[in-house]
């Protein structure tokens, strides 16, 4: 009985040893086919060129290039990769963000694997753009498409996934007239009238508003040459004081500026659309915010589709109402010179002595100024920008200083004192006395105007929360662009859906009260940044380098355009300070703490809706520039 069993327990024994070394075979041989569709992956995968190793022992080897390729799934499989996630459609239209993601999987936990794709990156500056630099997206050989095959122009294997330099000067100096130049000029250059109460002061005010937009102007161009990144003051105060008022610089904007200004352009522009349509009567609602809706669809879809398709949307309409503006001029020339020079007759009489209807007069001039900013937000694809930038502020201020002020003598040589206060559009009112039976084309140049300002609009906030994103402020979904388009589609779409959803509001133009305080705030932040970086890094390259007269004088005035709001708009001032102010809480959860601290939900939710953006909109994460 004890030799029996014994013999059977040495037979299962063996029997053991025998399975368990076949249970290694099998394990080493899963690791080693792992092993090479890893390598595989590393070769090519997704969108990029796979090779399908079964077809390979076969001797017939074939070049994939659709972007769900089993080859995908295997290798996900062999990363392993969560089973909600690989079931899912695997490519994720990144080779690069697929490749660091399932890397990361390998060698984190659970909850790490969703820091990959978490809300709010956690890395620092330097950490980020260490990492960007060492993607290896531009290593990879992509397949030919169906361009490439019939003939057109590969892309290098060496081009890397960055926004392309294609704005010139020329497109430089029309972004910034154009975006200068929006319906206030049209409609309401009745604000510095009725502040300074004569025709003289009023002038005077138009002149010192221009001579300050350009001490703003001459500042920025100094900084865009040494900061060479886009993003204008949100970019210059992260430079200067660090992530934190940068952040409250962004979220401002997110919430109230720039939704809240392209909402009302658009409203403005679908308003003397349907005027002709509805003249004895106010348009229904519903048309005039469908027509609005239409139009920042519309732009939005040209400025996704390229660069160049919005930089010659934005050159027509710029050279449209710059010649609407001219020919108004021309017109109240021709009057002065027939002798109609009997409203500039004592020209400062009854003018305002009250500082502070001086100052909102001033205040009233500069806004209408406001945009001189504007290439500064799409820097990183200027041509040569330390000549082009500095060079088209040159050009584009003085013309917008010399129309706007011509404009307004134009205006007063034909119209007097109490038309043009009473009038809800004052080119309207002009047009109707001078121009007859042409009295429709005002109407229709400052729709045209309108349409080329929301345009500028929303191609450099756009920029604004493309940057935003990539230096981990926002999500990194909108820091991605289109692999062939390089156009940043993602934060394209995100300005446009906050530009939709501002219009849902029906008192739209209410919310523009409460960003008066923040704009200025800002924007002599980052100048006084500029006088910060002088004294902190003295040796930084500056290829433009202005005297310290031009950013000490507009720190000055830009403490006097803070003050003006809090003492003339108490409440609404409040109201704005408040809205940056909410930021802070969001700051600290979203960018301050770390990722595995961060509610596991939310990283989920955000991890999934990175994925969602990244197949629909067909982009990736782009790399920093090397040379910054």
């Amino acid at each position: 009985m004890r030799k029996g069993a014994e013999a059977r327990r040495s037979g299962f024994s063996s029997a053991g040893k025998i399975k368990r070394e076949r249970q290694r075979e099998r394990v080493g041989e899963r690791e080693r086919r792992r092993e090479r569709e890893r390598e595989e992956l590393l070769r090519g995968g997704g969108l990029y060129t796979v090779s399908d190793t079964r077809q390979e022992e076969r001797g017939t080897r074939r070049e994939k290039t659709l972007l769900w390729d089993p080859t995908c799934r295997r290798a996900a499989a062999a990363f392993q990769v969560p089973r909600r996630l690989r079931n899912s459609p695997p490519c994720l239209a990144s080779v690069r963000l697929m490749i660091d993601s399932i890397e990361s999987w390998t060698s984190t936990s659970e909850r790490e694997r969703l820091d990959v794709f978490g809300p709010f990156s956690h890395r620092n500056n330097n950490e980020k753009r260490q990492s960007a630099e060492t993607r290896t997206m531009a290593s990879y050989s992509p397949a030919a498409t169906q361009d490439e095959s019939n003939g057109a122009k590969p892309r290098s294997p060496d081009e890397s996934m960055q926004l392309k330099k294609e704005i010139s000067l020329l497109n430089g100096v029309c972004l910034i007239v154009g975006n200068m130049i929006g319906s206030g000029i049209f409609v309401s250059p009745k604000g510095v009238l009725i502040h300074s109460a004569s025709y003289g002061l009023s002038l005077v005010v138009w002149t010192v508003g221009g001579i300050f937009s350009v001490f703003g102007a001459l500042c920025y161009a100094e900084l865009g040459t040494t900061i060479t990144k886009s993003g204008a003051s949100y970019a210059y105060i992260l430079e200067a004081f660090g992530g934190f008022m940068a952040f409250i610089r962004l979220w401002t904007s997110l919430l109230i500026i720039e939704p809240t200004s392209q909402a009302i352009i658009a409203i403005t522009f679908s308003n003397y659309m349907v005027q002709p349509i509805f003249p004895t009567c106010i348009a229904p609602y519903s048309a005039n915010r469908l027509l609005a809706a239409a139009c920042i669809c519309l732009l939005t879809f040209v400025n996704c589709a390229y660069v160049k398709w919005g930089t010659r949307v934005q050159d027509f309409f710029t050279y449209a109402k710059v010649l609407a503006l001219i020919a108004v001029i021309i017109t109240g020339l021709v009057k002065i010179g027939q002798g109609r020079t009997q409203h500039f007759e004592g020209m400062f009489e009854g003018s305002s002595q009250d500082p502070g209807h001086i100052a909102l007069a001033l205040y009233s001039a500069l806004f209408s100024y406001s945009g001189w900013d504007t290439l500064n937000f799409v820097t990183e694809e200027i041509k040569n920008p330390e000549r082009n930038l500095p060079l088209a502020i040159a050009i584009s201020m003085p013309i917008v200083t010399v129309i706007y002020i011509l404009t307004n003598v134009a205006y007063y040589a034909i119209l007097p004192m109490n038309a043009i206060l009473d009038s809800d559009a004052v080119a309207v009112t002009f047009a109707d006395q001078v121009f007859g039976v042409m009295n429709w084309t005002i109407p229709l140049a400052v729709a045209l105007s309108c349409f080329g300002g929301l345009n500028a609009s929303i191609l450099a906030s756009s920029r604004l929360f493309f940057v935003g994103s990539r230096e981990g402020h926002l999500p990194d979904s909108l820091s991605m662009i289109h692999i062939h388009r390089y156009t940043p589609v993602p934060a394209l779409l995100f300005n446009g859906i906050m530009a939709l959803i501002y219009l849902c509001v029906e008192d739209v133009f209410r919310l523009i009260n409460y960003y008066s305080f923040s704009y200025w705030f800002f924007v002599g932040l980052s100048i006084l940044g500029q006088l910060y970086l002088r004294w902190k890094q003295p040796d930084r390259k500056r290829p433009l380098k202005l005297s310290l007269f031009f950013p000490i004088v507009f720190c000055v005035l830009s403490v006097f355009l803070v003050v003006v709001p809090l003492y003339s708009d108490t409440i609404n001032s409040l109201i704005g300070i408040g809205i940056a102010l909410s930021g802070v809480p969001v700051y600290f959860l979203c960018c301050y703490t770390p990722a595995n601290r961060r509610p596991l939900r939310l990283r989920i939710l955000i991890a999934k809706c990175g994925l969602l953006i990244q197949k629909m909109c067909f982009s990736v994460v782009t790399e920093m520039d090397k040379t910054e």
